[in-house]
């Protein structure tokens, strides 16, 4: 199990990447959807974090994660617009 914990960290580094790529889009549907990518990858890093004993880590994906939830629901009313 921990060896496998350990490889978390390279999938949670590539949805990040990915994300990333996708709220740069134009279209509202599609940054939701990178800031949903972003979540999973908070919890990716969360898991991650909290096998290695990295708490600052897990405050900033927190606080990284409430941000994502922020700009869901701004993508969402942008969207409606």
């Amino acid at each position: 199990m921990a060896e496998f914990i350990d490889f978390l960290q390279w999938p949670a580094m590539l949805v990040t990447l990915f994300a990333a790529y996708l709220i740069g889009s134009k279209r509202a549907k599609r940054r939701v959807f990178g800031f949903t990518m972003f979540i999973l990858s908070n919890i990716l890093w969360i898991i991650w974090g909290w096998h290695d004993g990295a708490w600052a880590l897990i405050t900033l994906q927190l606080a990284l994660m409430a941000m994502n939830i922020r700009g869901i629901f701004k993508n969402e009313h942008a969207s409606e617009a």
